[in-house]
């Protein structure tokens, strides 16, 4: 299963739940984004190739602050980064998907990324699940939780789908608008409806 949605919707808050109340394996796009910039990574080299190596510090690792220095000064860095990133971080998708269809260890595979319908992801799950605040929900959440002006939250809005967007390729959505109480129980309510539609009436470890 997909998770998915516009950034501020709460994606975290219902991944965390659905970990804690199925039996899933959790997939988070960008924190297996952020192992990659390790360097045990395969792409670590390519990326301090790509950024310059004086952005390691004394121990070889990646200096995140200088990064991000390097990423406001070059032009077009962050994105020939995203280019060295993003396939990896599908790859890893991909393979996690192959794994547990071959496996069925799990009752769910749970992977929460804002760019699963951009990336194809519609046609290589299940299904996806849209989480839902609205926008106005969704400003003052990155204002108060992330301390993010109204211009980097409209900028970010107008990268990513739209709500008719992302209503158009996901087949549940949880609503995310209110309360975490009101969440929980959509979220209950889809994964009661998704082990019906697959023929498991009780989740062979439900938590």
């Amino acid at each position: 299963m997909g998770i998915t949605g516009g950034v501020g919707c709460g994606k975290s808050a219902v991944m965390d739940h659905l970990s804690r109340t199925t039996d899933c394996r959790i997939i988070i796009s960008d924190d297996e984004a952020k192992k990659l910039y390790t360097q045990d990574s395969p792409i670590f080299g390519k990326i301090i190739e790509a950024a310059g190596e004086d952005i390691t510090d004394g121990a070889g690792e990646l200096d995140r602050k200088k990064l991000a220095a390097r990423l406001f000064e070059r032009k077009g860095l962050r994105e020939e980064i995203n280019a060295i990133v993003h396939p990896a971080v599908m790859d890893l998708i991909d393979r996690a998907i192959e794994t547990e269809r071959e496996s069925g260890r799990h009752d769910f595979l749970f992977v929460e990324a804002a760019l699963l319908i951009e990336c194809g992801y519609d046609r290589k799950l299940d299904e996806l699940w849209y989480v839902y605040a609205s926008e106005e929900v969704r400003r003052r959440r990155l204002k108060e939780n992330r301390g993010y002006s109204d211009e980097k939250t409209a900028a970010m809005m107008r990268a990513q789908l739209d709500e008719a967007g992302y209503r158009e390729h996901c087949i549940r959505v949880i609503d995310n608008n209110g309360s975490i109480e009101d969440m929980r129980k959509s979220a209950d309510e889809a994964v009661r409806e998704a082990l019906g539609r697959y023929g498991i009436t009780e989740g062979k470890n439900s938590k």
